[in-house]
């Protein structure tokens, strides 16, 4: 058996099992949220907003790679591309959501409308309809971009062209604007908009620094678990993984910023329309959430990463990564959970099943997208000069 053949039923295997326990995941929530409609897409946008993260976090770090060009990304660009193949699947997860408007957003109940000031007057933009035609929008942009993007890579693995490589360049620029604009009313509508009485402009901001985080997280991942698997072993070495923990450690510290800045700004105006936000989650057991965050979002991976050891050793640098991929599902849960149980921090079994089960059928899905293609790029104009110092 030859090392590809080793490789396919590797992932087959993964494949299986991770659609197998999605599957089963996913039924159960269904069976659940039957008797419990409110807590199963409480549950759900939770889990949602986690794994949609994913492949849009891939999506920005694909582009970055066309734009800036650099060799840390052409080892994990097919990585990379096989999550942006996975938007399709999330744009019809999404679906469900749009059956629980009423149980999730209070801007979405025509009688506490009727009764609130303050939601009349968002009304022309919180309203079922328009959050349809955004939500619609956003998937458009991000799948065009996603599929713009893979049949570019596509065209430029057939035969060597840089017409190819300067289209690449080209929407990696473009759609990085469309994604930031696109990702921060997405920001607004599935998430803040829980709370509408509350707004913060950077609230997209730091969402989006989350996605790209979990995304160089994942890459980590999967490149020190295929490190050995040729092709991927040429293309990958300790330089590179040198380098991606870099970046990671970048928006490590970029996330502690800009969510330190929001509470700054908040706490100094300390007007009662802002600061409710952050009462709520430090009141009831949430305060300890709160805490766990800034240790383990923060500190500890900031310590971690100035190791220049672990940043070049694959498996230990994957164990950093696996703690910052768990700590943005609790950072996620941190944010979403309070705008529903405000008087005491709690887990439902929903929440740990839901991530479960829209997990499981990504990890399916993204798997998939690895087969069929080489782990690298072929005919890349740029490889030889990325790799001439090697």
């Amino acid at each position: 058996m030859n090392g590809n053949d080793s490789l396919s039923r590797q992932l087959n295997r993964v494949e299986r099992g991770a659609l197998v326990a999605g599957l089963l995941c996913a039924a159960v929530c269904a069976v659940a949220g039957w008797f419990d409609t409110t807590q199963f897409f409480r549950s759900y946008l939770v889990a949602y907003l986690f794994w949609i993260g994913l492949p849009l976090g891939c999506l920005v770090i694909v582009m970055i790679h066309h734009l800036a060009g650099g060799r840390w990304g052409f080892g994990v660009r097919r990585l990379l591309e096989a999550g942006t193949r996975t938007l399709l699947l999330m744009a019809v997860l999404f679906v469900p959501l749009l059956f629980g408007l009423q149980s999730l957003y209070v801007w979405a109940r025509p009688e506490a409308v009727a009764a609130s000031e303050m939601l009349r007057h968002k009304q022309p933009y919180l309203n079922v309809p328009f959050f349809i035609v955004r939500a619609a929008i956003y998937f458009a942009v991000w799948l065009g971009l996603a599929w713009r993007l893979d049949r570019a890579a596509a065209d430029q693995d057939r035969a060597p062209s840089l017409d190819v490589t300067r289209r690449l360049t080209a929407l990696g620029g473009g759609g990085l604007v469309a994604y930031g604009l696109t990702m921060s009313f997405a920001a607004f509508d599935w998430a803040m908009s829980l709370e509408p009485e509350w707004f913060s402009t950077v609230y997209g901001v730091l969402l989006m620094t989350g996605q790209v985080l979990g995304g160089f997280a994942l890459v980590i991942i999967v490149a020190a678990a295929l490190a050995k698997q040729k092709p991927l072993a040429d293309a990958v070495s300790a330089q590179q993984f040198h380098d991606l923990g870099n970046f990671m450690f970048t928006f490590v510290i970029f996330w502690a910023y800009i969510s330190f800045a929001q509470y700054l700004i908040i706490w100094a105006g300390n007007l009662p329309e802002e600061n409710s936000w952050y009462l709520r989650r430090f009141e009831g057991g949430w305060s300890g959430v709160g805490i766990f965050l800034m240790v383990f979002h923060f500190f500890a991976p900031f310590f971690l990463l100035l190791s220049r050891d672990i940043k070049r050793r694959p498996g230990r640098l994957a164990a950093v990564a696996v703690g910052v991929l768990a700590v943005c599902v609790v950072d996620l849960f941190w944010i979403v959970k309070p705008a529903f149980d405000r008087s005491r921090f709690s887990v439902h079994w929903m929440d740990v099943v839901a991530l479960l089960g829209i997990g499981g059928l990504w990890v399916a899905a993204f798997v998939g997208q690895l087969k069929g293609r080489s782990l690298v790029p072929v005919h890349d104009a740029r490889v030889e000069e990325e790799f001439q110092w090697t």
